[in-house]
């Protein structure tokens, strides 16, 4: 194996990188997303197997309370710098699957009317890196596409996450596609490969948190200058859990994002109005409900979580959001885990504030 400076200074990574570029955007086949990132964060499972379960691509599956066929789900991050992944590695194809792909795709391309030039030459240098031990320092070439392992093992590749809206975040991961034995981790140059902690990170993007209604009294119709009392009881108002997981021979990790209710914060709409507290964020009670059911008797009191509005609505209604703010944590296979930030998800409900009448006798 002919020994170069680093993959990231080396000129000829320029060109192995070029080559794989020509054939991710001429061949839709391979399209720049080998494990298919355009069924949404879930991946396919195609080419088939060689008889003893090994698979030509890996599979994220999610379960629990997850949006449904792969979307992305209701939960925003209240760390506005926070985001998900917007690409990883991830296991592809055996080696006799991956060099039916990938030599079949070189040789088009090479055959293709006007390749040549740079554009030949980086198919070229492609083509002996997998063929014929063509490598550098930290990223060995392949003998044969590594055939004589198959079934020990797979070709890793990137994966785009199709809900980054960010083209250029979604297509950082361009490294060219490297071998990971069975029960092996990635080598260390591949940071992005895909760990149970970006496992969770999917399974947050991908959590759907319940439409919880808050409980008002008075109900939709209330007074000016009358608090209205705010509520979620404990039996709406519990965690939640998300799960993603992917498993192939030799690979399997998975990780659990759980999300805790721990404040509801209220916007009444106006700024004519007073919330309970002044902050507007009620804090979750010690049998893990918020606020207070309103009862008879309790008029004349001022309510630990609620609304006073200081004007009528008139023909219209107030847009009441009542937000739920989440703590989010997650655990994972190898005893991984830790916490991702706070999520929130709000409801809107509709308000009519009335004038009290008086009648005049």
């Amino acid at each position: 194996m002919p020994v170069r400076s680093t993959r990231r200074t080396f000129v000829g990574v320029t060109a192995l990188t070029l080559a794989f570029s020509v054939i991710a955007f001429t061949q839709a086949a391979y399209a720049g997303k080998p494990v298919g990132s355009d069924k949404g964060a879930t991946t396919e499972e195609t080419g088939g197997g060689d008889g003893t379960g090994i698979y030509a691509a890996a599979r994220i599956t999610y379960s629990g309370s997850v949006a449904a066929n792969g979307s992305k789900g209701n939960v925003t991050s209240a760390d506005v710098n926070w985001t998900p992944p917007p690409c990883w590695y991830a296991p592809y194809l055996g080696a006799k699957d991956f060099k039916k792909k990938m030599s079949g795709d070189i040789e088009t391309q090479m055959n293709a009317p006007g390749m040549g030039g740079h554009a030949g030459a980086a198919l070229s240098e492609l083509k002996r890196h997998y063929e014929d031990e063509y490598g550098w320092t930290d990223t060995p070439g392949y003998k044969d596409y590594n055939v004589d392992k198959d079934g020990e093992g797979m070709f890793w590749a990137a994966v785009e996450n199709p809900d980054e809206p960010d083209l250029l975040k979604r297509n950082s991961c361009n490294d060219l596609p490297f071998w990971v034995d069975n029960g092996e981790a990635p080598p260390p140059q591949y940071e992005q490969a895909i760990t149970p902690e970006i496992l969770a990170a999917l399974a947050y993007q991908h959590m759907q948190l319940p439409d919880t209604e808050v409980s008002l009294a008075p109900e939709q119709t209330t007074k000016v200058n009358l608090p209205t009392w705010a509520w979620l009881d404990k039996a709406v108002f519990d965690e939640v859990q998300a799960t993603a997981a992917i498993n192939v021979p030799g690979f399997n990790i998975e990780a659990t994002t759980t999300a805790r209710p721990v404040s509801l914060t209220l916007e009444p709409g106006t700024d004519d109005a007073v919330t309970y507290p002044a902050s507007g964020e009620c804090v979750i009670n010690n049998d893990d409900s918020i606020g207070e059911p309103y009862a008879r008797g309790k008029a004349n009191r001022t309510p630990p979580c609620g609304i006073k509005y200081l004007r009528s609505s008139g023909n219209g209604t107030y847009n009441l959001q009542a937000t739920i703010t989440w703590d989010i944590s997650w655990t994972g296979t190898g005893g991984a885990g830790g916490d991702l930030p706070d999520g929130t998800f709000g409801n809107g409900q509709a308000i009519t504030v009335q004038e009290i009448q008086s009648v005049n006798r």
